[in-house]
């Protein structure tokens, strides 16, 4: 009896933080003025609430079969968002969707130039083509 309504304290309590942490990711979308710090707001809260969540059903549902399939989950949620996230940054950084005033260091600057001039060394056609893409795609998203 006892350990019934300690578990369901546990469990609540751990639902509670797992729905801040998705409303801090909700207001940090809203508020974070570009593609990158959103990201990061959108998969730090993200991971970290479905293992509270997870965490919390685990506490309410103690057999084997559903942790189970709670470890499935966190582990399959735990190498998918990075890599969904580096993938969506590295499309916006190659985009130009980003205010490269809030970077502290771009790391990529150098070699995406580097591979620029080659790529308009070796056809220099290639390279207007790309730049009035760049710049047609550039409008059509304001």
């Amino acid at each position: 009896m006892i350990w019934d309504s300690v578990r369901d304290i546990i469990t609540i309590t751990l639902v509670m933080v797992s729905a801040l942490m998705c409303a801090a990711a909700g207001i940090g979308l809203f508020r974070f003025p570009d593609v990158l710090s959103r990201l990061h707001a959108a998969t730090k809260p993200q991971i970290l609430g479905l293992m509270c969540a997870c965490a919390g059903v685990a506490a309410n549902d103690p057999r084997i079969a559903t942790f189970a399939l709670l470890t499935a989950i966190i582990i399959f949620q735990g190498l998918t968002a990075p890599i969904t996230a580096h993938m969506v940054a590295r499309a916006a950084y190659r985009s130009n969707h980003l205010r490269r005033d809030l970077l502290i260091r771009d790391e990529l600057a150098d070699r995406v130039e580097r591979i620029e001039r080659a790529r308009t060394a070796a056809d220099p056609d290639a390279g207007a083509a790309d730049e009035s893409a760049d710049r047609t795609a550039g409008e059509s998203d304001r």
